[in-house]
């Protein structure tokens, strides 16, 4: 499948950009550690909004949500709650406030604020900081895996190996593409820093934007209404399910059935249920140390921390799933009318590549270039901004701590560098010994983050919980999670949820027993600057007592019927792109008003609040000297 010259020239112009970007933004980005990690925080939301929706608009996980668009229907709108996709809401709702408020440079650097100094501080530190990194470079091999099965099917190496001075094996070809486009995104994060990444994902995400309406249009023109409930099954077009999935493509397409045997979605009422609960106290949780987590923290205050993590869900779902229900009705009618099955037998494709071979046979020349160059930038995106957390960790929280404290801003930067090389590096090898994206996705979003919950939902939420609970928590969850990885088949990761979650918080109980209470002045600060609900009396008596203005955080009721109800505004931002394309018109009308209410409510419920209760905050720690 070779693309036309016009395509290869628009990608290798966009290649060109943003290299241009990171270098024209070196400068400003190595003013100091703020400015290289956060932007110096100085960037408004709408942009951190985009960056950030660029970021989570990644090409291995668009692959996948074709895929599954196809495969599941409507469906797969329930699918990425395994991330879960409304941890969004959670830090729209209150998550955001509460850890810009700490006013930090890394999520290592946050735990000094809940737990202090002393042996507790120091394990918890270091366990944050094992975490991020282990979390950094699973993503990484996620997508250099993603991003090498994409590109191998526009460049072949038959055509590309006549420019390369040595031989690569067949089986290695995708890992010398994810290499080459790896390499190029760490070339510009590494001279611009978050101002980099934020400045080339606003031109990333609009060319998705563009693109995602395109193909929708492309994709609407070319298969009609009677076509989609011709070939698919029953229940493709209902969002709506009951214990099993009801989705029975045998009749239709045998190899597909094949494919979703080995899935977990079978049990539908089951997975949703497993995916809801785990997904509740993921996000409970707060961001987990990486990309989304620097974001929050590059704003400019709470507030906008709180807007920038609502308008990521405005931002992204609607063109992506314009995009991604565009293509799964071009899968229609390749499989229906161009021959698409005995196609993918002969060349052995497996149905995660559907995306790529849909453009090459679908997209016309120009727009392909583009479409391809935009899903290319989704890829970086997501690996730069990963990238970038990886250093703030490492320099911030190891180099600037234990080994040179006293380092200039100039040595920092340098710092910066060679950690992104190396976690780049790292991760390449890693990607070598992965067999598909769904074997590392299944693994980070079941296993890896369900040992990291129980600890850090306890962090926010109880007063007793020390530096030796959250240290033996997250690590007796990360040795599970490990050995699991190696014990457990992949399609069964979720289900072992209850079981990480239990190991885990074992651990955080006998930990924080183990050891004396955090100490008094530490509580009291973290409560004051944070002011979160949970179990805090008795530390917001002595806040009280210490400062009369200081009054208690007793807004769970609110903040859990907005997260409820900003779910359910979530779900319809989702479903209105998917009805509009496949031309469901009661189903369209239904979602629209669904969510015109949804919005209304969460003005009058969230917005105003949040609005009074900033300005309310920034005038009580101006009073008690805390600003």
């Amino acid at each position: 499948m070779k693309l036309h010259i016009v395509d290869i020239l628009i990608i290798c112009a966009y290649l060109m950009v943003i290299v241009a970007i990171g270098l024209f933004l070196k400068k400003k980005a190595a003013k100091n550690m703020d400015s290289y990690f956060l932007g110096g925080k100085s960037l408004p939301f709408y942009m951190l909004g985009l960056s950030n929706a660029s970021g989570m608009f990644d090409i291995t996980g668009t692959m996948l949500m074709v895929y599954w668009a196809f495969a599941y229907g409507f469906k797969s709108l329930w699918i990425p709650w395994l991330w879960p996709v409304f941890n969004q809401v959670f830090l729209m709702v209150y998550l955001s406030v509460w850890l810009r408020r700490s006013n930090v440079l890394t999520g290592a650097e946050w735990i000094k604020t809940r737990f202090g100094q002393g042996r507790g501080a120091t394990l918890s530190h270091t366990i944050v900081i094992v975490f991020a990194l282990l979390s950094v470079l699973g993503f990484l091999s996620y997508g250099f895996i993603g991003i090498g099965k994409f590109m191998e099917i526009f460049f072949p190496w038959e055509v590309v190996s006549q420019y390369v001075p040595w031989d690569i094996p067949v089986q290695y070809v995708p890992h010398f593409y994810g290499i080459f486009f790896t390499a190029i995104a760490t070339f510009y994060v590494m001279l611009g820093g978050m101002l980099s990444i934020v400045w080339t994902d606003v031109v990333q995400f609009l060319i998705m934007t563009v693109a995602g309406v395109v193909i929708a249009i492309i994709g609407m023109n070319m298969v009609a209404p009677e076509m989609i409930r011709e070939f698919v099954p029953a229940g493709w077009e209902s969002p709506f399910f009951g214990w099993t999935l009801d989705i029975d493509w045998s009749e239709r397409m045998s190899l597909l059935t094949e494919r979703m045997a080995d899935e977990p979605y079978s049990l539908m009422g089951v997975f949703v249920m497993m995916a809801l609960l785990k997904g509740i106290f993921m996000s409970m949780a707060g961001p987990a140390p990486n990309y989304d987590m620097q974001k929050i923290l590059s704003c400019k205050s709470p507030k906008e921390a709180a807007l920038m993590s609502g308008s990521v869900s405005v931002i992204l779902l609607i063109p992506r799933y314009l995009m991604i229900m565009g293509f799964a009705l071009l899968a229609i009618y390749f499989f229906k009318v161009d021959g698409g099955l005995e196609q993918m037998t002969a060349v052995h494709t497996d149905f995660e590549t559907i995306l790529p071979h849909l453009i090459t046979k679908y997209v016309p020349v120009g727009l392909a270039g583009l479409l391809l160059a935009g899903l290319l930038s989704a890829f970086m995106s997501t690996f730069a901004s990963t990238v970038n957390a990886a250093p703030a960790y490492v320099v911030n929280d190891i180099y600037l701590k234990y080994i040179n404290p006293r380092a200039s801003v100039r040595t920092q930067i340098r710092a910066s560098y060679l950690v992104s090389v190396l976690v780049v590096v790292i991760s390449t090898v890693m990607g070598f010994f992965l067999k598909d994206i769904n074997e590392i996705f299944q693994w980070i979003v079941g296993a890896l983050f369900g040992g990291y919950i129980a600890a850090n939902v306890l962090k926010w939420h109880w007063w007793r919980f020390n530096g030796e609970g959250y240290f033996w928590g997250m690590t007796s969850g990360v040795v599970a999670a490990i050995v699991m990885k190696f014990t457990v088949p992949d399609s069964l990761v979720l289900y072992f949820f209850p079981v990480l979650f239990g190991i885990s918080l074992v651990g955080c109980i006998v930990g924080t027993y183990s050891a004396p209470p955090t100490d008094e002045e530490t509580l009291v600060n973290f409560y004051i600057r944070v002011r979160p609900w949970g179990w805090w009396k008795p530390v917001a008596a002595k806040a009280v007592a210490r400062y009369p203005q200081v009054t208690r955080n007793r807004h769970f009721k609110r903040d859990m019927f907005n997260v409820a109800i900003g779910i359910v505004w979530q779900c319809c931002l989702t479903i209105v792109p998917m009805y509009l394309v496949v031309r469901g018109t009661g189903g369209l009308i239904a979602s629209v008003l669904l969510l015109v209410v949804t919005t209304v409510v969460l003005k009058y419920t969230w917005y105003r609040p949040l609005c009074r209760e900033e300005k309310e905050y920034d005038e009580l720690m101006k009073r008690i000297g805390m600003d």
